[in-house]
């Protein structure tokens, strides 16, 4: 049972489509249980409307609104299989009841009825003009998919559905689920018919490095090498590593030569790879090797002219080797990037400062500090490492 079907209030026009023709056509004591049933419905006292359809019902067998009704109320109370039994009842005796078909489907897909349920739910996911109820059919079209092993039109309405309710919390985690369902089953059909085959090894050596597991990703993407020695990407991968795992030792493990010796047989492999290029770059920059870093920055920016941390990267380098005039430039490049980079406004500040103009560099520092102050976005847990090491502050530089 999916929580959303059980908050299907936008659907309330489907439950009270005849409640006044009830009560206008009916005497009593029919009209009076049409509109106690309708009144608990409007309330959300599932269970007393049930109780007044149900003996509605009773008095108006061949009345198709009031199967209507009460395959509505199952439907909220997760009864689905009564639901479906009184929405069928209803079509059959007036198959032009509005949105009727639509829940049906829905009902139907709750039992796993997905075969049944699918004409329904892609009819109504393409025509509805209700929104709440496209949002409903196209996380249960979602459902009806999987459950028919469509993965591929299941993730076609994923995508959809990220693009029409881009902030909606279900529809993002229903798509994040789906993306990791369709991705494992993938991964076991892989090693299921190629289980020692590169491709599986780098699969493996991903997966661990997305655990944090070094020496395991280490040793899958060695195995990687060993079948194809000049495989781009893996040696930067292997920096990245070792790059990590200095960080999960504070530190203390001194990794940083290992990895910049796989940044540079990245760079023998494939010379453009812009992000080997500024992880050398960088490791250069923190070790206050200035030349060594502006050409690795440099060399970064010739391949990727865009690439935000390179630019930072190469302004600071340029600030650090008495160059501020030339680090105006990829600094503001970098601000017209990304405006929020308040580590771009601080290094700017710094070659404003350098240059002597203050009234620019209190610009600059004011915007870095308005930016300092607002809430931070706090990474996901298990959200993926950035691929390449991103520009921070120095922690023993005072903000001036």
């Amino acid at each position: 049972m999916t929580t959303t079907l059980l908050r299907l209030a936008a659907c309330t026009a489907i439950a009270l489509l005849c409640a006044g023709s009830l009560s206008a056509q009916a005497p009593d004591p029919r009209a009076r249980l049409a509109a106690e049933g309708s009144q608990a419905l409007v309330e959300k006292r599932y269970d007393a409307a049930a109780h007044a359809f149900e003996q509605l019902r009773e008095l108006s067998p061949d009345v198709a609104e009031v199967h209507a009704q009460l395959g509505f109320v199952y439907f909220q109370q997760g009864h689905f299989k009564e639901s479906v039994t009184s929405l069928e009842r209803a079509l059959a005796l007036k198959r032009d009841l509005p949105n009727l078909p639509l829940l049906l489907g829905m009902a139907r897909s709750e039992l796993g009825r997905h075969k049944e349920a699918l004409p329904e739910l892609e009819k109504g996911f393409k025509t509805t003009t209700d929104p709440a109820l496209r949002r409903m059919a196209g996380l249960e079209l979602q459902r009806a998919y999987m459950g028919l092993q469509r993965h591929a039109d299941a993730v076609s309405i994923a995508l959809t559905m990220t693009k029409l309710y881009p902030k909606d919390p279900e529809v993002l985690y229903q798509a994040s689920r789906l993306h990791a369902n369709l991705a494992f089953e993938t991964l076991r059909t892989l090693a299921a018919v190629a289980p020692d085959s590169l491709w599986m090894h780098l699969a493996a050596g991903e997966a661990s490095e997305a655990q944090g597991l070094a020496d395991a990703a280490l040793a899958e993407y060695r195995t990687v090498l060993a079948a194809d020695p000049k495989r781009p990407g893996i040696h930067f991968r292997m920096g990245r590593v070792l790059l990590s795992r200095a960080e999960a030792a504070n530190g203390a493990e001194p990794t940083q030569p290992e990895a910049l010796k796989e940044f540079m047989l990245e760079l023998e492999i494939d010379p453009t790879n812009a992000n080997a290029a500024y992880e050398a770059g960088e490791i250069h920059r923190k070790a206050g090797e200035t030349t060594g870093a502006r050409a690795f920055f440099q060399r970064a920016l010739d391949s990727y002219p865009d690439f935000e941390d390179a630019l930072v990267g190469l302004g600071r380098t340029l600030v650090a080797l008495h160059d501020p005039k030339a680090a105006i430039r990829p600094l503001t490049r970098a601000i017209e990037l990304n405006p929020k980079s308040d580590v771009a406004y601080y290094q700017l500040a710094q070659a404003y400062r350098a240059l002597g103009e203050t009234a620019a560099q209190e610009k600059a520092l004011a915007t870095f500090r308005q930016l300092r102050s607002l809430p931070s976005a706090a990474a996901a847990p298990g959200s993926p490492r950035p691929e390449v090491t991103k520009q921070t502050l120095d922690p023993d530089k005072p903000v001036r």
